[in-house]
């Protein structure tokens, strides 16, 4: 039937089929729901579809929920979508971690692929068109020759060619944010860390540098950017690093350099906020805004997740000195459908957004095997869903921004 929402299966090749006897479900925490027309959107034409490996797909078929014959399907949302449901599907024994992505349900429906999510954000520096095009190495020639030997653009070089990254792609385009690598290090060991993975775990789809760039490197890089770029951004704290406020004095000093330069653009971190008298110090130095990782505003569940050497309560402490001070706070939110909808989290996010009124919450499909993260976190079946979360949250603090992208600061 044409308007039904039917699941969808894959062999071992990876060719994906419907199956029109079973209708198609998706996952909250750990509870199957039958999908419903409303809860579903057109499958993003830059989206992605993977099938999950030792992972038998789940259809609801007369009046029950049933294994299917064939892998589980899963879609991968590009930037600007906010996913409501995971896949269903049921683990065999010997799977198994699955890959650092964030597994969204995908069915088929009125003869199109569709997925559960949101649209909660429009950005077109975002689209995939503007990246990766036949100019790039072109460009990327073009910076290495205006900073030679500088290790910086060597190591964004790799990230723009090899992991496609965008920020890192724009320096080479001069525009726009512009990833400044800093720190081999950190002081937190997230479970869905991109950069550094346990050998036995998921393997990390990217490397962090093993370098820590001096305050002539930083400031060069730094000087460039601003210099050149429209709307431009330089950002400290990318995926191919640690925590860039270890490396404070260095980027202290690389700030004052580009600012006795340039006042164009706009100077940012991207931080778990951890170590907070670095924050304090990059704060100082003239920093515009920061964007700070985060997961739960509960203090244990923060710390299942980051695993961190500090607490909560440094976050806290490092988001109201800036917001003290002038800086533009976004709050960078790891979602799991399930978690961070739940009603303990949500009023956990109530008291925590009071005391500090950040100005945006960007909302990221978190990276990572979800059967993993859920047996990590304690069991909690009162949630509310996803758009109940997010309309909530609106409804409470209306001058919050919701989106999934840093915005630039108009000055």
């Amino acid at each position: 039937m044409k308007n039904q929402i039917s699941a969808l299966t894959a062999d071992e090749r990876g060719n994906i089929f419907d199956v029109p006897d079973a209708e198609g479900v998706g996952r909250v925490g750990e509870k199957f729901f039958k999908l419903k027309p409303e809860d579903l959107i057109k499958l993003p034409e830059s989206a992605d579809l993977m099938y999950l490996p030792e992972r038998q797909a789940i259809g609801f078929r007369r009046g029950e929920f049933v294994p299917l014959k064939g892998r589980a399907v899963s879609a991968i949302l590009p930037q600007g979508y906010t996913r409501t449901h995971l896949p269903a599907f049921k683990k065999n024994p010997s799977a198994q971690i699955l890959p650092l992505y964030g597994y969204t349900a995908v069915v088929l429906y009125k003869d199109e692929l569709h997925a559960a999510a949101l649209y909660t954000d429009e950005n077109f520096k975002w689209e995939p068109q503007n990246y990766n095009t036949r100019d790039l190495k072109k460009f990327i020639r073009r910076v290495k020759k205006d900073l030679p030997d500088n290790r910086i653009v060597a190591q964004v070089a790799k990230c723009s060619l090899e992991w496609h990254c965008l920020t890192a792609q724009n320096l080479f385009y001069r525009r726009w944010e512009c990833g400044v690598p800093t720190s081999p290090t950190c002081n937190a060991n997230c479970l869905g860390c991109i950069s550094l993975q346990a050998a036995e775990c998921c393997p990390s789809p990217q490397s962090r540098i093993t370098f820590k760039p001096t305050v002539e490197e930083i400031a060069a890089v730094g000087i460039y950017h601003l210099s050149h770029a429209e709307e431009g951004i330089i950002s400290f704290g990318q995926g191919c690093e640690g925590e860039p406020s270890l490396m404070a004095d260095n980027i202290c000093a690389a700030i004052k350099k580009i600012r006795e330069k340039t006042s164009r653009g706009q100077i940012n971190i991207n931080t778990n906020a951890g170590f907070t008298a670095g924050i304090k110090k990059i704060v100082d130095a003239g920093l515009n805004s920061m964007r700070v990782s985060i997961i739960s505003a509960n203090d244990e569940n923060y710390q299942r997740y980051y695993r961190a050497g500090y607490k909560l309560d440094a976050v806290k402490d490092s988001i109201r000195y800036a917001l003290d001070n002038g800086v533009h706070v976004s709050l960078n939110l790891l979602y799991m459908p399930g978690f961070n909808d739940r009603e303990s989290e949500f009023a956990a996010w109530k008291n925590f957004l009071s005391e500090l009124p950040v100005q945006m919450i960007q909302v990221r499909n978190l990276n990572y095997d979800p059967d993993e993260f859920f047996a990590v976190m304690p069991p909690d079946k009162n949630f509310m869903g996803t758009k109940k979360f997010l309309r909530e949250l609106q409804k409470n603090f209306p001058t919050l921004t919701i989106g999934n992208f840093s915005h630039y600061l108009k000055k």
